[in-house]
């Protein structure tokens, strides 16, 4: 029952859009999420960060600026 605990994001589910966001922002500050070398890294902060914005913007954009001094 291995399968039990595995997490599967649906289909333009919140966390599936979230997570697909995460990338394309990473992407445009020029972070490359796995890794390679020769590309500018990022830590676990960021990351973790980056996708608790992405979940607010997907799921309450109205809320999307607070805490930001917006």
């Amino acid at each position: 029952m291995a399968d039990a605990d595995a997490l599967h994001i649906g289909e333009n589910s919140p966390e599936q859009v979230a997570f697909k966001l995460l990338y394309e922002i990473a992407n445009v500050e020029g972070i490359e999420m796995r890794g390679l070398s020769g590309t500018k890294k990022t830590d676990r902060k960021w990351i973790l960060d980056t996708y608790a914005e992405c979940i607010i913007a997907v799921r309450a954009p109205q809320n999307r600026d607070r805490g930001r001094g917006g």
